[in-house]
């Protein structure tokens, strides 16, 4: 029996079937679930979500009010059957701090990455010695501070975008595979497979590659072969991992078949290559291309909930809990109606990040800017908001 109650009302064992408004406006990727982790409870109550519609033939009823309350303390601190477990992080790095160490780190990839990518252009064999000592680095960063090194990647422009892309893809990966509580060795293999993920454009003409027409059906299959050409070239390094050469061949595949180049459906694609597909397909549509202006990342979270599918469910969850449900970066309207873009994350708490109001749609008047942390103030983000609606060309820096 479908039941819509009040969000307070929701209790450890419901079965929440659907949730009213945008994806974006909520903290989970699916709309139907159990509900038995205390994480997600706490999440919906503090959502602006007010009711939600239960099906009581899948899950427990409302109960009285003071069996549940009891209940629910008694299990609020008991495993989850389906939460996933991040790897516990080293204490958190101020993102001031954490920005200035990954703004060297990424000045000093730049040569890393295009030498490497030269190598290959020209069928030499490709030297991973530096690029394995880069992904160490960024390891470490991650772990210090995720958000810092990730969202100064994603500041790329057309110019540097073949060698930021793989070193903002290879950041995600390690934060994605934190996430997921992979080991630390599994968490150096994926992002090395990030970083080395799109070697195979490097036999792609670069007429094509930088292409800012829509490119013909011959072109387009010359793009696609990217995929096993950059398999083909990791296959010629000693030692490559066995996650590279898996992620540069399959990160084009969809969990419904239809990707490319083999049509590889659900558990035919490994985790890393699901991974993949998550991080490339991110870090490219927020991106600024030859042909196309980057996206908003919260439009991006939006487009890719949307595109079913694509993306393996429980891989795309995690994706979006590592890097916050308002990605740093995105602009968003306050309750107030003030426009705010977001600045800073709270890893353990993904509603309130920090944010920095610069605009109010009430008076249609630029504001002061000035850093909120929503954690402890009584405004709070309705939902994700189209800058240039309101005839705003950029948004504030990300600067603290």
């Amino acid at each position: 029996m479908l039941k819509s109650i009040a969000t307070e009302q929701l209790r450890l064992g419901m079965y929440v079937h659907s949730i009213p408004g945008a994806w974006i406006n909520h903290p989970f990727w699916r709309k139907s679930f159990k509900l038995d982790s205390f994480e997600d409870l706490q999440a919906l109550r503090a959502s602006p979500i007010r009711e939600i519609l239960i099906d009581t033939t899948k899950g427990r009823d409302v109960a009285p009010e003071d069996q549940d309350d009891e209940e629910d303390a008694s299990q609020a601190d008991a495993p989850a059957a389906h939460t996933l477990t991040p790897r516990k992080q080293a204490a958190r790095t101020e993102t001031t701090t954490e920005r200035e160490r990954a703004a060297r780190i990424i000045s000093s990839s730049k040569s890393t990455v295009l030498n490497m990518f030269s190598e290959a252009r020209m069928g030499k064999a490709v030297d991973v010695k530096d690029a394995a000592e880069l992904v160490s680095e960024i390891t470490s960063s991650v772990s210090r501070n995720a958000d810092a090194l990730i969202s100064l990647a994603r500041l790329k422009t057309t110019d540097d975008y073949t060698y930021m892309h793989s070193v903002a893809v290879c950041a995600m990966m390690i934060s994605l595979a934190n996430q997921l509580g992979m080991s630390h060795e599994d968490t150096k293999q994926a992002g090395m497979a990030g970083l080395l993920h799109d070697v195979g454009k490097m036999a792609v003409p670069l007429d094509i590659l930088n292409k800012p027409a829509k490119l013909t059906e011959e072109e387009f299959a010359s793009i696609r072969s990217h995929t096993v050409a950059g398999h083909s070239i990791l296959q010629q390094i000693d030692g490559i991992g066995e996650a590279a050469l898996d992620v540069s061949l399959h990160h084009h595949e969809k969990v419904d078949g239809t990707g490319y180049p083999y049509n590889l459906k659900a558990d035919q694609i490994s985790i890393m290559a699901k991974m993949g597909a998550v991080c490339d397909v991110y870090d490219a549509i927020t991106s600024n291309r030859p042909y196309k202006a980057g996206w908003d990342p919260a439009r991006s979270i939006r487009h890719m909930a949307s595109s079913a599918g694509h993306f393996d469910p429980s891989t795309m969850e995690a994706f979006v809990k590592a890097i916050g449900i308002y990605p740093t970066g995105s602009c968003v309207v306050m309750q107030s109606g003030r426009l705010a873009v977001v600045v800073d994350q709270r890893p353990d708490h993904l509603l309130t990040p920090r944010v920095k109001v610069f605009y109010s749609t009430v008076s249609r008047m630029p504001l002061k800017t000035e850093i909120v942390d929503l954690a402890h103030a009584s405004d709070k983000i309705v939902a994700y908001a189209d800058h240039t609606k309101w005839g705003i060309r950029s948004l504030p820096s990300l600067d603290l």
